[in-house]
């Protein structure tokens, strides 16, 4: 475990970032060799099948992504503060509410799958490989929150080391059962999804049997685990904007899904293709956020505030390095990147035009998320909520949605920047202001 307090501002902040980085890396391996598998040796149909359901399967866990979100930030404020006995009585109480959220979350999906389907325009031809992907998945969901909740509350003590080592194990294990379930048994679609969910599952039980044995605060088992309603409480105040942001994001993933859908197969596939490759792009600013977040918040907790802006602008800085980056190869290589995915022209052409349009615009997006995070290390989640709310759904699909009439796909795409644009501004703007100080958990003198 990690004490954020002390120390050089950039160095902590990049050192713990790293081993979070390199576990998106891997974390995204999940969805790149699943979709390079698919686009394959399945097809392009399949692709868009699986690319229509990921949005959906967001929709279904994202406020629960979000509550747990106000729980590990809760356990890095009470672990700044040195109050051990607090975080463990929230860590067991984010184990036992999200045992039965999934088990609910499960239920609901699939009941309700085959009507989202239609509210989205899915092309029927591709409904039923969306189906079964997207029913494994849920089925598997008590695997997925398990492994990710024991990630995200090891972060918030810390620690971004144990997290990398099971993430390795877990993206291996997936490899191996994607390339075994659809070339040697044949299983199609539904063994990439049962192969993820299998080695998710696999990983957190390796997780769990490490972390009882070795370490001093978490222990996972369900006879001794204690549900504090307090905590949860505050998890919910925290977390519930938190979540309704990652649920208007998902919303709007879906949103733009159903624009998408209207220009065919290929567009689609396309998209679903473009997405993966822009998610790499994205992964430095969400893990230097993360750690940002973090960092905020032990220091909050520690009584360090003045520390709290020198680590808002350490983070720019290695973030627009890493963004000009990454615009620089989505320019020059991103034909070739779309290519290992397919091979069809077509489909090259159009996820081409999606990554030289969004990635001009990477320096924005890592600037709004780094400064959000500040927001959400203090506790004030609910403003990042609304900043959210008004990008997607005044901006970015309205944008989407009238381009696209004049612009054909082309048009969908520049919608996604113009909703970052208003984002960054909103958040430093508000950042400004300091308001977001006077939600911390753990009170200190100003």
């Amino acid at each position: 475990m990690r004490d954020l307090s002390k120390g050089p501002v950039g160095r902590q902040i990049f050192v713990f970032a790293l081993p979070m980085l390199l576990g998106n890396v891997f974390q995204q391996l999940y969805n790149v060799v699943d979709t390079i598998i698919i686009g394959r040796y399945i097809g392009t149909e399949a692709v868009a099948a699986a690319g229509a359901s990921f949005p959906v399967i967001f929709v279904l866990i994202s406020l629960v992504i979000g509550i747990t979100t106000g729980t590990t930030i809760i356990i890095s404020q009470y672990y700044g503060a040195k109050d051990f006995d607090s975080v463990k009585r929230a860590i067991d109480t984010a184990f036992v509410f999200l045992f039965f959220a999934s088990l609910g979350l499960t239920v609901l999906g699939l009941l309700v799958i085959e009507h989202i389907w239609t509210i989205i325009g899915l092309p029927e031809h591709l409904t039923g490989d969306a189906t079964t992907y997207f029913s494994i998945f849920a089925a598997g969901l008590i695997m997925m929150f398990g492994y990710n909740a024991t990630s995200a509350i090891l972060r918030g003590l810390g620690d971004s080391r144990t997290p990398l080592y099971f993430l390795i194990i877990s993206t291996i294990l997936n490899i191996g059962f994607d390339l075994v379930f659809v070339l040697v048994f044949g299983w199609g679609i539904g063994g990439v999804a049962f192969a993820t969910v299998l080695a998710q599952g696999i990983a957190f039980a390796l997780s769990v049997i490490y972390l009882n044995r070795t370490h001093k605060i978490i222990r996972f088992s369900f006879r001794g685990l204690v549900f504090d309603r307090d905590i949860f409480i505050k998890s919910l105040r925290i977390g519930i904007p938190t979540g309704m942001q990652h649920t208007f994001v998902s919303l709007g993933m879906l949103g733009l899904i159903s624009i998408v859908n209207r220009f065919g197969t290929n567009t689609i596939a396309a998209y679903t293709i473009a997405w993966r490759i822009d998610s790499f792009a994205a992964m430095p600013a969400m893990n230097f956020g993360l750690a940002l977040t973090t960092f905020v918040g032990q220091n909050l907790g520690a009584n360090r505030p003045e520390r709290v802006r020198q680590g808002l602008f350490a983070t720019l800085r290695m973030t627009a390095a890493v963004s000009v980056t990454a615009t620089a190869v989505a320019w020059l290589f991103g034909r070739q990147l779309m290519g290992i995915f397919t091979t069809d022209p077509e489909v090259i052409e159009i996820g081409y035009s999606y990554l030289t349009i969004v990635s001009s615009f990477y320096i924005v997006f890592s600037s709004m998320f780094v400064t959000q995070a500040v927001m959400r290390g203090a506790g004030d989640t609910l403003i990042p909520m609304f900043i959210t709310l008004v990008a997607l759904w005044l901006l970015r699909i309205p944008f989407s949605h009238f381009l696209s009439l004049e612009y054909g796909e082309t048009g969908i795409w520049w919608g996604i920047p113009i909703a970052w644009l208003f984002g960054w501004l909103a958040a430093y703007i508000y950042y400004l202001t300091g308001r977001w100080k006077k939600k911390v958990v753990v009170k200190y003198d100003q």
